[in-house]
């Protein structure tokens, strides 16, 4: 299911990025990836067209979560990894909220990976846009759970010795009903897919490869520097075939159980060969395989990888409520009182 939150007032006016534009002083450092994020986000918020204070972003700690300074909506700075949580309960409480959450790979996946998990597994109807620049950036430079392996940071001065989340793996694994993933270096696709997970009725989570220029900068270099996209970036759109390359020859086919890279034209093989992207397929064992890929043999997925319809929480719980209600016994206080065993003394 996607489309406008009915439940969610429409503006009466036509409303502008200037809207949404906060009067505060943006303290991110020059260069950083987080100001593309920003400026898809007061670009999207006008085109979905919901009432500006029918807006409200959340975030819990880190340079991502001090989004909500930056926007002319209604905000709420959270703690250490509890802006999933704060979210899930706000939208529970308020269906008429578009809600938000904007969180870093440090602030979602380690603190806050419970909450993280939980509330995609629930399906609560939030976007969440993660800050990924794998580092810690707030905190001077330390390690996160999506850092490389081997990375020299702050914290591992000799390389780190974990194996670093997937940040779709770990989406699609809880049950995720919308994964996307975009590139602060391409801001209009940014902006197309942060719109379509606003439309998603369900968590959507929009993963940003997000340029640390401080402590990680390049992080993302292999795939999103102007010299390696073209071989490293699998730009996915709908119904269309896996192509990718300057030319667009190469492509992404299935070899038994696996996937692996082609070129259109040798051994035979043609465009007839390629897969086809199926974002809305329900199985997601495909779209598992499509998130998981990287250089130096695949080329990383840009775009909308899963979108499909499933109940949401905040509805379920809605309904849940209105059915109880309806049922009981109790309409008034009274009726609470006299209920269960009345002892009458004489």
């Amino acid at each position: 299911m996607k489309g406008i939150d009915e439940r969610i007032p429409k503006s009466d006016t036509v409303l502008s990025k200037s809207d949404f534009v906060s009067d505060q002083m943006v303290k991110w450092c020059p260069g950083c990836g987080n100001h593309a994020i920003l400026n898809a986000v007061t670009q999207v918020f006008p085109k979905i067209g919901y009432r500006k204070e029918n807006y409200v972003v959340v975030s819990g700690i880190g340079c991502s979560s001090r989004f909500p300074y930056y926007v002319n909506t209604y905000g709420f700075h959270g703690i250490h990894g509890r802006a999933a949580a704060i979210a899930s309960g706000m939208k529970i409480a308020n269906p008429a909220l578009s809600v938000w959450v904007n969180t870093g790979d440090g602030d979602s996946m380690a603190i806050g990976g419970n909450h993280f998990i939980h509330a995609i597994r629930r399906n609560v109807d939030m976007t969440v846009i993660l800050f990924n620049n794998r580092i810690y950036g707030l905190t001077k430079g330390q390690f996160s759970p999506t850092t490389p392996i081997g990375s020299v940071t702050k914290t591992s001065p000799y390389g780190t010795l974990e194996a670093p989340f997937t940040p779709g793996e770990l989406v699609l694994g809880a049950h995720g009903t919308f994964f996307a993933r975009v590139a602060d270096v391409n801001p209009k696709n940014m902006a197309n897919v942060l719109e379509e997970a606003a439309l998603h009725r369900g968590t959507a989570v929009v993963e940003v490869l997000q340029n640390c220029i401080i402590f990680a900068d390049k992080t993302h270099g292999q795939v999103t520097a102007k010299e390696n996209r073209d071989d490293n970036m699998l730009l996915l759109e709908s119904g269309q075939p896996m192509l990718f390359g300057k030319d667009k020859t190469k492509g992404i086919r299935l070899n038994g159980l696996c996937p692996e890279v082609v070129e259109i034209g040798k051994n035979g093989i043609t465009v007839n060969d390629i897969l086809v992207h199926n974002p809305a397929e329900e199985a997601s064992t495909l779209q598992l395989m499509i998130a998981k890929m990287a250089p130096p043999l695949f080329p990383v997925a840009i775009g909308v990888i899963r979108s499909v319809a499933a109940p949401t929480f905040d509805r379920l719980t809605e309904e849940q409520i209105a059915a109880q209600k309806n049922n009981s016994p109790v309409r008034c206080m009274d009726d609470l009182l006299n209920s269960g065993d009345v002892i009458e003394i004489q």
